[in-house]
């Protein structure tokens, strides 16, 4: 019997891959993402290789979004097998020029919306006796960054957030564990190394990039597909004693 997955931030980049290995999988796929032109295009994409998913357009920050599209996802697919909290948001602002704005935003949506998106299928997982949830993490919880800061302590949240449920959850079968990506060419990567870049006065942009990728001790970035692969792997094929972990993807710079 196919297993019906939700999966979030999925109108593109890591997300998008991520649904697409999963209906590849013959899973029943759940498009979460807050542009409804970017969704649509992912179900279709889901579609043309015979696979089926729905398309979720939502703003995962606003009241009661969390809950509604976990609701939405039940009564398409009759349940719900695996979460991938993917959505996320990032960015750069100066440590001595850090606003509120920018912490709010991105706490509401990493921390906040992917707690309560735990909590949601929790309940639902917790009266099957059985699921998977997994959360996009980053290197960055772990590392000191500045003028990063609100989205490296949004992701040391998701980790605390990942064991807490993971423990909560244990007891009913179901898996909770997290995927630490390293540098990826998405979108948001792209843009994040370009603001992070003016911010520290760097001109030549391919000169920083190259610089960054030479941290990485495999020497080169990660693609959304390996990434999602890994996502996969635990949301369908790892084995079922393993919880609260955290599968670093990083190429070797996240070593723990």
């Amino acid at each position: 019997m196919s297993k019906s997955a939700l999966v979030t931030g999925a109108g593109g980049g890591l997300g998008r891959a991520i649904a697409l290995q999963l209906a590849a999988r013959n899973c029943r796929v759940a498009v979460l993402d807050i542009n409804p032109k970017s969704a649509g295009e992912t179900v279709a994409l889901v579609k043309a290789k015979d696979g089926e998913a729905i398309a979720i357009a939502d703003d995962l920050t606003r009241e009661g979004a969390p809950e509604a599209a976990i609701e939405a996802t039940v009564k398409a697919f009759g349940g719900l097998d695996i979460l991938v909290n993917n959505a996320g948001f990032g960015g750069i602002e100066s440590f001595f020029e850090m606003s509120a704005k920018l912490w709010q935003k991105t706490l509401s949506l990493n921390v906040t919306a992917l707690a309560l998106m735990c909590a949601a299928a929790g309940r639902v997982m917790r009266g099957q006796r059985a699921g998977r949830i997994v959360n996009i993490t980053s290197p960055a919880s772990r590392m000191a960054l500045p003028n990063y800061a609100a989205y490296a302590a949004s992701k040391a949240g998701v980790d605390s957030i990942t064991r807490a449920a993971a423990v909560a959850l244990a007891p009913f079968g179901v898996l909770v564990n997290s995927v630490a990506p390293g540098m990826m060419d998405t979108e948001m990567q792209r843009v994040t190394e370009a603001d992070l870049a003016r911010v520290e006065g760097r001109n030549d942009l391919q000169a920083f990039l190259d610089e960054r990728t030479r941290r990485v001790p495999l020497g080169r970035r990660v693609e959304p597909d390996e990434v999602a692969a890994g996502v996969v792997w635990l949301a369908l094929d790892s084995p079922a004693y393993i919880a609260a972990e955290r599968l670093n993807l990083s190429g070797g710079m996240d070593r723990d």
